[in-house]
Parts: C-alpha cells; structure tokens; sequence
C-alpha cells in the first residue's frame, strides 16, 4: 500500500525513488501519504513491473532495488507467477549499476528459499550474508510483518550485490 516506500523516501529525501505498483489501492495510498507527507522524490508508475523493466528502464541506471512481500503464490501450480525467478532477475541485473543492490524481504518461508536460491544462481549477484540478512535498519516494519511476527510468522530478508566486475 506504499507505506514502506513513503517511510524510506521521507528519511532519505536525497534519493529519488521510483516505485512501481500495480494495484490501483496501493497507488492511491502512496499518493495520498506523499501529498500528506509532502514528499517529494518519489515517482510513481502503475504498471507491470517486468514490462517496465524491460521497456522503460535503462541498463546499468539503478543503484538499489526493493522488492518487499512480493505475492508468494502459495499453490503449487502457481509458482509461476511468482515474481523472483531467474529470467526476472536475469533482466534486473543488467538494471543495476555494479554495486547496486537487491533487497528482497519475505513472510513464507518456501519462497525465502526459492529467492535465495534464484539470487544465489545469479552470477553477477553475491550475498551481502551468509545466507539471510539482517533486516537493514531502513526497511520498516509494515503492519501485516508486525501482526505475522505476533503470531510467529518468519520474516527472510535478503540483500544481494551486483559484482563491480562482470
């Protein structure tokens, strides 16, 4: 719903954000707590995010890349859809700038896994961690993470480096 992305824009407002979202509820969100909060380094596109990856975005452009609870498809037969799969992350590295990061963060396990798994097969990636990170003090706790870690639900983070060197 953007909260996460109004929280980090507004503590670090010398970085410019582009937040990409689909969902026309979470768009409205953000662009409500950006007036709110007047914010004013972030940008917003409401489309899919491969499609924008892969038209809009230049190569070797972005410095980090947050992708927080992405949906986790949780039937088998839907694993598919699942946004962190290699050929994505093939596509998304060539986005970002040597050095730049990808900051994944999830509440199920299975998919902690696979991402790892996924980021850890990636070449040009290497863990920032020996397998899940700490969660960096910049990412905050969203409301459903809070109401998962008081029913004892897992949170994975995982933050990846692109290699200087390719």
């Amino acid at each position: 719903m953007g909260d996460s992305t109004a929280t980090i824009a507004a503590a670090h407002p010398e970085i410019d954000y582009l937040a990409l979202e689909v969902h026309t509820p979470g768009v409205g969100n953000l662009l409500k707590l950006i007036d709110a909060q007047a914010i004013n380094n972030i940008r917003i596109i409401q489309h899919d995010a491969v499609e924008v990856l892969r038209d809009m975005i230049p190569d070797a452009s972005l410095d980090g890349v947050h992708i927080f609870f992405p949906d986790p498809w949780h039937k088998a037969r839907h694993h598919k859809r699942r946004l962190i799969q290699s050929p994505f992350i093939e596509k998304l590295v060539l986005k970002l700038k040597p050095g730049g990061y990808i900051h994944a963060a999830t509440d199920w396990q299975e998919y902690a896994e696979q991402i790892l798994d996924v980021l850890s097969s990636a070449q040009q990636l290497e863990n920032t961690a020996a397998d899940y990170a700490p969660r960096p003090e910049y990412r905050p706790l969203t409301k459903f993470e809070q109401r998962g870690i008081r029913l004892g639900h897992g949170v994975w983070d995982l933050v990846f480096r692109r290699k200087e060197n390719l």
